[in-house]
């Protein structure tokens, strides 16, 4: 039988972050990828990643804190997220952003996204970081990596530890032996609709955009030895993506955080946009049709950013996803919705923006606690068709700051440990962009330094 001192099953961002920090530290390491290539939903990301006093933000004049970062998060995951998983990110936060910087991670842009009280996304290619990785892998080897090597279960050793993988190579079962540890980083169950099924409904009408392995593997293997999960009635969508997007081409725009707002096949609002696109969606899947629209003028237009995931609005005009046209009466039509209810829709929204009290649902800001809303009055004015997906899970099994996984007495599951969207506990019941990839690399690397019982250093 073969053995490693750790296996990583999955190699996405927070396992391609753990082989690092494992390789580095001078461990024998096993990643098995059940696909033929690295990635999984982080390549289907957007690239944000949440982290707070950076260098990119001091260049830009913008004071931030960890405590600040610390706070939104608590805030928006309703407070009934895990605060010392969230102290322990904050702790954290700042170095590993740092580490990333050091391993050829390029961050590119730093933008106001959803859930900041300022601004705090800072973006990378979600491909040139797991290629970043992948290449101080390929200098390790002590490193392995197999691809097309799906694990089917996690077996106890002698002394009751989790310490075998079995997996399927090359049509072949074959198990291997784990002395440090086993870290589960194999994503959520965006693409399995029997635990879609059984644990979100509610997200039948969403659209199924996630990495092709998101089948909850992990998370039925780590049930199997009494992991507890903690927060599955959270299960959220996100909001955004245009009816036509899949996994290929992932068309989605966040017009609404820079100053439009959204109605439904009515006309009306029913939403304060500045809302977590997770909250956002859940409002929005119930809705006639699931369908809505986001709208906005020239003024938003302006403000789109080249190249970004979600603000590229120009991008999804040469797309031809957009409606352009010269008058809110020519735009109604476009979208079919009653021309008389729009524009009362948009009357009262701009006048109470002008006046400080937006009267339907109370909107003070773009997103969260940052930006001034403006009025929609500037010609042309665009319309988007959105939708709902199912992006990533954002739930599962429960760990300690350690990245141990927990029984239901919250007790470590000896030998067993995870990271990533595979986790339950951090966000909560809303999302706050950039901290889904952030907590990948901070909670895959500090795992793997209590593995290998090293100092910690993230």
């Amino acid at each position: 039988m073969e053995s490693f001192e750790l296996v990583i099953l999955g190699g996405g961002f927070a396992g391609m972050c753990a082989a690092v920090e494992a390789g580095e530290s001078g461990a024998s390491v096993l990643l098995l990828e059940k696909e033929s290539e690295l990635g999984g939903s982080t390549v289907l990301s957007s690239g944000y990643m949440a982290f707070a006093g950076t260098d990119m933000q001091e260049k830009k004049g913008i004071e931030d804190s960890t405590q600040s970062l610390v706070n939104d998060l608590i805030e928006v995951g309703g407070r009934v997220n895990k605060k010392e998983l969230i102290d322990s990110y904050g702790e954290h936060q700042l170095k590993t952003y740092h580490w990333l910087v050091d391993h050829g991670i390029e961050f590119r842009t730093l933008q106001a996204v959803s859930g900041h009280s300022v601004p705090r996304g800072h973006t990378i290619d979600p491909h040139q970081g797991i290629q970043s990785l992948y290449k101080v892998v390929k200098e390790l080897p002590n490193v392995m990596i197999r691809f097309n090597a799906p694990a089917k279960r996690l077996l106890k050793n002698d002394m009751g530890r989790i310490g075998q993988v079995l997996y399927e190579a090359n049509g072949k079962e074959q198990i291997v032996a784990a002395t440090k540890g086993v870290l589960i980083a194999s994503g959520g169950f965006a693409k399995s609709e029997e635990l879609l099924k059984l644990f979100a409904p509610q997200l039948n009408g969403a659209l199924r955009i996630s990495g092709e392995g998101s089948h909850g593997d992990g998370l039925q293997m780590a049930w199997e030895h009494g992991a507890w999960v903690p927060d599955l009635p959270y299960l959220s969508g996100t909001y955004g993506f245009h009816p036509s997007a899949n996994s290929v081409v992932k068309s989605q725009g966040l017009a609404f955080y820079k100053g439009g707002i959204i109605v439904n096949q009515l006309g009306v609002r029913f939403i304060d946009e500045s809302l977590s696109y997770k909250v956002l969606g859940n409002a929005a899947l119930r809705q006639p049709e699931g369908i809505s629209y986001q709208i906005w003028d020239q003024t938003v237009m302006e403000k789109a950013v080249a190249d970004d995931p979600l603000y590229d609005f120009d991008l999804l005009k040469r797309r031809r996803l957009l409606y352009q046209v010269d008058t809110i009466d020519e735009l109604a039509d476009c979208i079919d919705v009653p021309v008389k209810v729009l524009e009362h829709t948009i009357t009262t929204y701009n006048s109470g923006i002008q006046s400080g009290t937006e009267p339907e649902f109370g909107r003070k800001s773009l997103t969260h606690n940052y930006g001034k809303p403006t009025p929609i009055e500037k010609a042309p004015f665009y319309a988007f068709e959105s939708t709902v997906a199912m992006l990533a899970t954002y739930a599962g099994i429960a760990v300690n700051t350690k990245g141990q996984v927990l029984n239901p007495y919250d007790e470590p599951i000896s030998g067993l440990y995870a990271a990533g969207e595979v986790t339950g506990g951090f966000h909560g019941a809303g999302y706050v962009t950039g901290s889904s990839l952030g907590k990948c690399a901070v909670f895959g690397r500090l795992a793997v330094l209590d593995a290998l019982k090293k100092e910690t250093k993230v």
